[in-house]
């Protein structure tokens, strides 16, 4: 019996413009709306290169994240798709998301250097009420298209307040103490590794900066971030 052939990708339209046939992204939509950005190394603003004013004289917590690497500013056609993604079951998105995220300056370089990639993690009633885990979908998707790292759920989520979206910096930080932890069975695997957290959005940083936190509370060596969207801010260079 002849060995079966590789099935081709089904036909598609681009769900940013409608171009048919086409890939879920067209290549002429991820040039105008995705270009590779070089951004600051802690707060991930579109900079030029290294560190933006604002991180240079008010460093980030010397606990959180060492690298922070984005893909795309939220904002058009990206808001749409996440929502899609994250709110609508649409877990599919992982995949068009994370070559987005290996195109990213820098991106390469932490999933080479890193130990695990682990997910933030949602609670158990987050996670009920969405029906998929978009951040773990993010990581398998990854990991698919970059075998070295391995995955690891390497956090749990204690707590779960009002949604971080609807909160300013301060209040996301009080809102996250203590919101993370390293279970029993992974802290020896931990111990003394490279982490590289995947998120699919982040506005202040604050949930990079807790789940950090936890990770080098639980021995981790360095924890570095690799996260789709990033909430441009009002001050940011080059915006």
């Amino acid at each position: 019996m002849p060995p079966a052939l590789p099935l081709a990708p089904w036909p598609s339209a681009c769900q940013v413009c409608g171009q048919w046939p086409a890939t879920p992204l067209c290549k002429a939509c991820i040039a105008r709306f995705a270009p590779p950005t070089p951004r600051c190394r802690g707060c991930a603003a579109p900079l030029t290169a290294g560190f933006c004013t604002a991180c240079a004289a008010h460093p980030r917590a010397p606990d959180g994240p060492a690298d922070c690497v984005v893909a795309v500013d939220y904002g058009y056609p990206w808001d749409a798709l996440i929502a899609r993604f994250k709110f609508r079951g649409e877990a599919g998105w992982a995949g068009p998301f994370a070559q987005l995220m290996l195109r990213a300056p820098g991106a390469q370089g932490l999933l080479d250097g890193c130990d695990w990639v682990a997910p933030v993690p949602l609670t158990a009633t987050r996670l009920a009420m969405r029906g998929h885990h978009p951040p773990w979908e993010l990581v398998k998707a990854l990991c698919r298209r970059h075998p070295r790292p391995r995955s690891a759920d390497a956090l749990v989520r204690l707590s779960d307040g009002p949604p971080q979206h609807r909160l300013a910096r301060a209040e996301r930080l009080r809102n996250l103490a203590g919101a993370f932890a390293v279970p029993p069975q992974r802290l020896a695997a931990m111990a003394g590794a490279r982490v590289l957290l995947v998120d699919d959005v982040t506005t202040t940083g604050a949930t990079l900066v807790a789940a950090a936190q936890a990770l080098h509370a639980a021995g981790v060596a360095r924890v570095d971030a690799l996260v789709f969207a990033r909430t441009p801010a009002p001050g940011d260079p080059l915006a």
